[in-house]
Formats: structure tokens, C-alpha cells, sequence
């Protein structure tokens, strides 16, 4: 295959000259002088051994990992090209090339992308299933907002329609996290001094109200409720299914002491009027309710409903 022309200046040559002694960003800055000046393989060997080295910030390893697949695909090895670009997009799923860059580099960014994306959102989930699992729920919550914001980006959906599912999932988990996440309220502040109980005029104090603590399903610390009324509304007859076929609904329910619904909040919906119907029909849903060392407790679980055929 035929090279690209070598076309190193005397300023380039000044400046490999200096990369022995400079720091990594000034390698970086002589690898990408190597690039313009369409000296791909000097400038590829350059940024491998940048790779190599390691020691260098995010933001430098991702220029490092671009540069590479620039260099690859101008000298015509594709496939390696494509493996730093993916490379790249698992590093850091946000990173956009430079508009200056050539129309083709773009177009081949965008479809490694494409391909590539719907692999690391999975994994990121994944990851903050994790750190909800092990209870570390800020966390968690940062991290499942991250994956929506990345489900969130133009065209992810279309390319994966999959993860409009994922999304489902991913709010309420991260809802979930938030709540279990959010500090105690603060104690009351100190009563003024008042007259005393056994004054006549004294108004009785009131009760305190109990707080209500609200289980997730998957708490290991409770047993999980049993659904003994749980049924569905019936799609109407007359109504095709071929637009939603597939679809689904995620109800938010909490369950409470008695086994009743107490809430339901839609998070996915199907279509707006069975979704009327779902929310109608899971207020009389009944269970056995949660309990937490034999005392019933009040419980909050997702629930996904499938359009089947």
C-alpha cells in the first residue's frame, strides 16, 4: 500500500529533537504537529509510547486515543483505527471529536460510536446496580443519573431501542437511591419555655406521629411482599396492538402495613388511557405485606407491564 507522502519541515524536526526531553504534553503537542504535517507513523509511534507511559490526566489520554485512531485510518488500518475509537468512546461515552476534523473521520467516529455506545451504557448500569446493591446509595444515584444522561443523547434510543427499557429501569432505581440516600430531617429546634402541665389553661401536647420508613423490595432486611390480588385491565376489544406491541409500563407502587395499594406513579407509560387504567386497577391490587421480623411494613417495588400480543 502505498505511504502517505512524508512532508517533515525543518520545525517539526526541531521539535522531535526537544520530545526527548519535554514533558507529556509537549509530546502530545510534537504528535500532533506529526499529524498535520501527514507524518502518520512517526506520529503514531510517538503517541503509543505516550500510551505506554501512562501518567497522563483523562483529558490527555483521550487526545492520546484519538490521535491514534486518526494516525491508524490515514495509514489505512481501519480495524485498529476502529478498536482506539472504541477504546475512546469506553473511556470517556461523552467525548466528541473536533469539527475541524475531516468529514470522513467524523462519519467513521459516528459509526464506531453508534455501535459501540449501547455496550457502555449497559456496563454503567451495571455498575450502579452494583454500589445500590452494596448499599452505597449516593453513589448509585450519581451514577444512574450519569446513564441517563448518556440513554438521554440524540439518536442513542433510535440506534438501540432497547434502552428505552434500560431508561425505565434506571429512573427508578435511581429515584430509589435518591430517597434512601436523602440525610434524616433535622431535629425540631428547642419549644420556648411554656406554662406549665399542670396549669389548667395549658393546651394538651400533641401526640407525635410515628415515621413510616419505606422498604425497597430487594432490602435484604425484609421479606418481600406476595401479590394475592394482582390482576390486569383487559385491552379493549376493537383496539389494535400493533403501534404499542412490545411496550411497557413501570409502575411505581408502595404497599402498605395492610397489604393495600397506597401509591401508584406511572415512570414508563404505553398510552395515556391505559395507563389510566393500569393506575385505576392497581388501587385495588392487594398482597401479604412486607414484613420486617414478623412486623408488617410499608414497601415500595417496581412493577413492568408487557403489551403481548
Amino acid at each position: 500500500m502505498k505511504k502517505a507522502p512524508r512532508l517533515i519541515g525543518a520545525a517539526v524536526i526541531a521539535l522531535l529533537v526537544q520530545a526527548g526531553t519535554a514533558g507529556a504534553q509537549d509530546s502530545l503537542a510534537t504528535a500532533k504537529q506529526l499529524y498535520a504535517s501527514a507524518s502518520y507513523d512517526e506520529a503514531l509511534a510517538m503517541l503509543d509510547r505516550l500510551k505506554s507511559g501512562g501518567g497522563s490526566d483523562p483529558a490527555a489520554a483521550s487526545l492520546i486515543e484519538q490521535y491514534r485512531a486518526f494516525c491508524l485510518l490515514a495509514v489505512g488500518h481501519q480495524p485498529d483505527a476502529e478498536r482506539a475509537m472504541e477504546s475512546l468512546v469506553a473511556g470517556d461515552p461523552t467525548f466528541r471529536p473536533d469539527d475541524a476534523i475531516s468529514p470522513r473521520l467524523q462519519s467513521v467516529f459516528r459509526d464506531v460510536r453508534k455501535r459501540t455506545l449501547p455496550g457502555v451504557i449497559r456496563q454503567r448500569y451495571a455498575s450502579a446496580k452494583a454500589s445500590f446493591d452494596e448499599k452505597a446509595y449516593q453513589a448509585a444515584a450519581d451514577q444512574f443519573d450519569a446513564v441517563l444522561r448518556l440513554i438521554e443523547a440524540p439518536d442513542v434510543v433510535a440506534s438501540d431501542p432497547a434502552l428505552a427499557d434500560l431508561r425505565t429501569v434506571a429512573v427508578g432505581f435511581r429515584d430509589l437511591a435518591k430517597a434512601a440516600a436523602a440525610p434524616p430531617a433535622a431535629p425540631a429546634a428547642a419549644a420556648a419555655p411554656g406554662p406549665s402541665p399542670s396549669d389548667p389553661a395549658a393546651p394538651a401536647a400533641p401526640e407525635p406521629r410515628p415515621v413510616r420508613a419505606v422498604y425497597a423490595v430487594d432490602d435484604p432486611r425484609i421479606t418481600a411482599p406476595v401479590a394475592i390480588k394482582q390482576n390486569l385491565p383487559p385491552w379493549p376489544q376493537g383496539i389494535p396492538k400493533t403501534t404499542v406491541r412490545g411496550r411497557r409500563a413501570v409502575l411505581d407502587i408502595t404497599i402498605n402495613e395492610a397489604g393495600n395499594v397506597e401509591s401508584v406513579v406511572v415512570r414508563e407509560s404505553i398510552v395515556d388511557w391505559y395507563d389510566e387504567a393500569l393506575i385505576k386497577e392497581a388501587k385495588g391490587w392487594s398482597y401479604k405485606p412486607a414484613s420486617k421480623e414478623g412486623t408488617p411494613v410499608r414497601c415500595r417495588k417496581l412493577m413492568q407491564v408487557v403489551v403481548e400480543k
